[in-house]
């Protein structure tokens, strides 16, 4: 059965330094009609475990710490039994959000992650937040990049544990070296490709 990329949106709020903005986040979920890993955790679990359909869950995968990416990941992984793979290095974000529990495996450079015959590949990405990372799956020439890279740019500096300088760096040395015709799935808003990008990094 041929691996398959679907998507759920899921509407809510993301807080940070004192600040409130309603958001819409994108969850996507790689696999086929029997298991799945799911890409970021936001919100609200049940339109996620919706999305899952019933399927077995072989991962809960989170690209940064912000709220909007993991307020939903402990109910998550409470309703699939999938464990929480996280940078560690974005733990102080994390632990704002549940500070009683944490993440269950660290999600490193090099991670790698097999669902549904395909493969996807932890990219560390550092610069919207230290722990940053994104999952490339070369046979789907398919990129997932959190809130590191949108359609039209980098993603947001502009708040604590951010830089500029870093994020530019990052998405110059790992994203943009992939072919130019890999898809750009994003945190937020629409799918873009890498050549498309190119000239919006500066």
């Amino acid at each position: 059965m041929t691996p398959r990329i679907d998507k759920a949106v899921v509407s809510g709020v993301f807080s940070l330094d004192g600040q409130d903005f309603d958001v819409d986040n994108n969850v996507w979920l790689v696999g086929d009609d029997d298991e799945v890993l799911v890409i970021d955790a936001p919100h609200d679990a049940a339109p996620i475990v919706e999305a899952i359909g019933g399927r077995t869950v072989t991962a809960i995968l989170l690209t940064h710490g912000h709220n909007d990416q993991v307020t939903a990941a402990v109910d998550l992984r409470e309703a699939t039994g999938a464990a929480i793979w996280f940078n560690p290095a974005d733990r102080m974000l994390w632990d704002v959000v549940h500070p009683g529990t944490g993440p269950d495996r660290e999600l490193a450079e090099g991670t790698r992650f097999d669902v549904a015959g395909t493969t996807l590949v932890a990219v560390a990405t550092p610069g919207h937040s230290p722990g940053s990372t994104c999952l490339y799956a070369a046979d789907l020439g398919t990129v997932f990049t959190g809130d590191t890279l949108f359609c039209g740019g980098p993603g947001a500096t502009g708040r604590s544990f951010s830089d500029h300088p870093t994020i530019v760096e990052s998405i110059r040395t790992r994203l943009l070296t992939l072919p130019g015709d890999t898809v750009v799935r994003t945190g937020h808003g629409d799918d873009t490709t890498i050549a498309a990008e190119a000239p919006n990094v500066s």
